[in-house]
């Protein structure tokens, strides 16, 4: 998209990021509801609401902000994303595509470049005040919108919702709610700029819990409030969730994620956290169902693949399957999702080869070069540390090292893994003393052949404290 975008005519610094990055995005999300389905795209969008939800309440007029606002990436392409997505909905899916297609050519024969400027007038002509009104919420002030959702209350044969918008827009959104048995019913409704509103649905079965702006169209500094009933918290369920987890709160996570789902059932990140919610509570049947659901999703990241084969291969070692086991901490490795998902696949593998021995042999020349990189880090100078490193890499570690000077550096080799044909993958265990203080942990090196020899080229992560 972003090709398409930024490739089929120049565009101008003006207003460019919005265009070469939010719009870029949006086209993507759209690429992706095309070919994978609107669930996985459901997913993407959830997954940039919640990196814009971070900058919210501290960004800047997208139309004003520029490289060296601090937020500026992540409002630019998340924040960005959504306002062209309600542009698209003002107009239809047709009338934008071709007003865009229209503005891309004309730049394109009359040799100028692409503005923000050129490109929000022709929408606005399209659309007329409407869609006018909407870019100028967008883009010409800081994020201000809030909608507040009430608690449900039966009145007569119906649940109604009370419903604030604190924004300075009207906003046409839809409130969806789930009974008691686990049915949804959906309501349209605009509520009007710094105004209040109300969703009906008729029916006589309870309300479980309800949810305004399901779609997540607009932008908006708050997000924890668009759900009722909420907690005491004022995070977000997923946010909080996480939170209760790293306390050990596995019960309290596992509701707040099945409420969750109930209302997004496509949200990868909160299938997984779960699964390793139930996993935690040692109902291993339960979690194995919930991280296979996550792997059957059409496009699911890398995080998710990552974290569910970490959680299958620990339920395979729970039951003595360790073959298994090292198969989904291998896939969990190759997955390259996040930092925390990394290193447990990659101590799990190991744990896993070796109740399988399965293990494989360390490679002798790499043991070889880390014998001599050991030596060259407890020597302390800085030459015979730089003649073991790929030049002009690392040089942070190779200071780190020098500066503490270690009076110990013990590093023995666990694992190595042939990348291809000039790179390797080596798992190492380390005891280290500098300062006056002991330490402990693993790491993950990287090396390299250069001119035959290994250099270390990089440290995938470094667990010693």
């Amino acid at each position: 998209a972003r090709l398409w975008v930024g490739g089929a005519t120049a565009v101008r610094a003006e207003g460019g990021g919005i265009i070469q990055e939010g719009l870029a995005r949006h086209l993507a999300n759209s690429f992706v509801e095309k070919h994978f389905g609107g669930e996985t795209a459901e997913a993407e969008r959830l997954r940039q609401r919640d990196a814009f939800a971070a900058v919210a309440k501290r960004d800047a007029p997208l139309a004003l902000t520029t490289p060296l606002d601090a937020a500026y990436h992540t409002e630019v392409s998340n924040k960005g994303a959504m306002v062209w997505r309600l542009i698209e909905r003002a107009l239809g899916r047709e009338a934008f595509m071709e007003t865009l297609r229209a503005q891309l050519q004309s730049k394109a024969v009359d040799g100028g470049g692409l503005t923000l400027a050129s490109l929000r007038e022709a929408f606005a002509l399209r659309g007329g005040e409407p869609v006018k009104n909407l870019l100028q919420f967008g883009l010409d002030q800081p994020s201000e919108l809030d909608l507040v959702i009430g608690l449900p209350q039966q009145r007569g044969g119906e649940w109604v919702v009370a419903l604030r918008n604190l924004g300075g827009l009207d906003v046409s959104t839809s409130v969806v709610a789930l009974t008691e048995s686990g049915e949804r019913l959906k309501a349209e409704i605009v509520v009007p700029a710094r105004n209040f509103g109300e969703a009906a649905f008729k029916t006589s079965a309870k309300l479980k819990r309800v949810e305004v702006d399901a779609e997540k169209l607009y932008p908006q500094l708050d997000y924890a409030n668009d759900f009722a009933p909420r907690s005491n918290s004022s995070e977000e369920p997923l946010g909080e969730a996480t939170r209760l987890y790293v306390r050990q709160d596995y019960a309290r996570a596992e509701t707040l994620m099945r409420d969750l789902l109930a209302f997004a059932p496509h949200a990868e990140e909160a299938r997984v956290l779960l699964a390793r919610s139930l996993l935690a509570q040692g109902k291993a049947e339960q979690a194995e169902k919930e991280f296979r659901a996550a792997l059957d999703m059409r496009a699911p990241t890398p995080a998710t693949q990552a974290w569910a084969n970490v959680g299958l291969g620990e339920i395979n070692l729970q039951r003595g399957q360790a073959a298994q086991a090292a198969r989904h901490f291998d896939e969990a490795v190759r997955a390259g999702g996040e930092y925390a998902a990394m290193l447990a696949a990659r101590a799990g593998r190991i744990k896993a080869e070796a109740a399988a021995k399965t293990a494989p042999a360390p490679d002798d020349s790499a043991r070889a070069f880390i014998a001599q990189l050991d030596k060259a880090i407890l020597s302390g100078r800085k030459g015979d540390i730089d003649a073991m490193l790929v030049q002009g890499e690392l040089t942070a570690f190779a200071k780190g090292v020098v500066g503490s000077q270690p009076e110990v550096w013990q590093t023995q080799v666990v694992r190595t893994e042939q990348l291809d044909a000039t790179r390797m993958a080596v798992d190492v265990a380390l005891k280290v003393k500098r300062l006056g203080r002991e330490e402990a942990g693993p790491a993950g090196l990287i090396l390299t052949r250069v001119g035959g020899a290994w250099k270390l080229a990089g440290v995938e992560f470094f667990e010693v404290r």
